[in-house]
């Protein structure tokens, strides 16, 4: 990763993952930036590591080689939260205890504890996402924020993405808008495309299945699709067979942005179980082990009625 000199006056954010050569997180291949912390509980969530909002201590337990071959982590906590059972060799780690310090992760030799997540400034992030400039000229693509919530880091992410336009870098945001509007005001002058989820229509499912209800959602949306008429919204549901894969969502989902000429899509993105191995790494639970992805039955019928509403005769931008 380039090294730029520190800008003392510029904000700092924490950064989960830089992915090189996304396909489907905006318009052409884009460099999908991380950004830590999340104000949704989504019980589906593929990203959980994205949650909390600073680093993150994470293990894995098959790269541990044990306490009798190095053991280096036992003396390292300070906490006293990592430990091992007379039955294995292999070290555990005491959630409760743990403090996220990170000073576990050096001594580490086959790296089976990091840290989800680092400090980085706007230049270092700018400087890894332009060496795929290239990609951008030929494809239309450019710098993608998510998350997590990316507009969390509002000061950071504005940031970031004021100066990939500066770097005549194309941006995009994906985003659940559960944030202060003072949020929203600092990102979405610098986005060209925003990609939104719409997760659930009624409120108290809506807080059934991801925390909290969508009062606050649902009016940063509609303010931000009257407030920002020159930006593309693309909005999106995360289908979960048995919470909100039924024609009674999708409807009214299509009532609510279609009204607004901005909002330009409408994509359905199938529930994968990608995420369910790093629930254990964080000493997390897993909730969702007994849902299924939808048929290809469900998804067909469901994106036929989003094609009618957008008068597509099918094949629409689906991502």
């Amino acid at each position: 990763m380039a090294n730029s000199p520190a800008n003392t006056g510029a904000p700092k954010g924490i950064v989960l993952n830089i992915q090189h050569f996304s396909t489907h997180d905006g318009p052409g291949m884009r460099t999908t930036v991380f950004l830590k912390g999340c104000t949704l509980r989504c019980k589906w969530c593929s990203n959980p590591e994205s949650i909390q909002p600073k680093p993150e201590l994470a293990y894995n337990l098959r790269k541990c080689i044990g306490k009798d071959q190095c053991g280096f982590c036992l003396k390292e906590c300070p906490e006293f939260a990592i430990f091992n059972v007379d039955s294995d060799t292999k070290v555990r780690v005491n959630w409760d205890l743990c403090t996220n310090c990170g000073k576990c992760v050096p001594v580490c030799p086959p790296q089976a504890l990091y840290l989800f997540g680092q400090e980085m400034t706007v230049d270092q992030v700018l400087d890894e996402v332009e060496q795929d400039s290239s990609f951008y000229r030929e494809s239309g693509g450019g710098i993608t924020l998510s998350g997590g919530e990316c507009q969390l880091q509002a000061d950071f992410a504005a940031a970031l993405l004021a100066g990939a336009h500066q770097r005549g870098i194309n941006t995009a945001i994906e985003t659940a808008f559960n944030v202060p509007w003072s949020h929203v005001e600092k990102v979405l002058p610098h986005v060209d495309t925003v990609l939104h989820d719409i997760k659930l229509t009624l409120p108290e499912r809506h807080r059934k299945w991801t925390g909290v209800d969508n009062t606050r959602i649902r009016e940063n949306l509609k303010r931000a699709y009257e407030a920002f008429p020159d930006k593309t919204f693309i909005a999106r549901t995360p289908l979960i067979p048995g919470v909100n894969d039924d024609e009674e969502h999708i409807r009214a989902t299509l009532e609510f942005i279609k009204p607004h000429k901005n909002v330009v899509d409408y994509g359905l993105l199938p529930y994968m179980r990608f995420g369910e191995s790093k629930y254990g790494f964080l000493g997390k639970v897993y909730e969702m082990q007994d849902f299924e992805p939808p048929s290809p039955e469900s998804l067909a019928r469901l994106r036929a009625i989003i094609d009618e509403a957008f008068g597509r005769s099918g094949g629409g931008t689906q991502t």
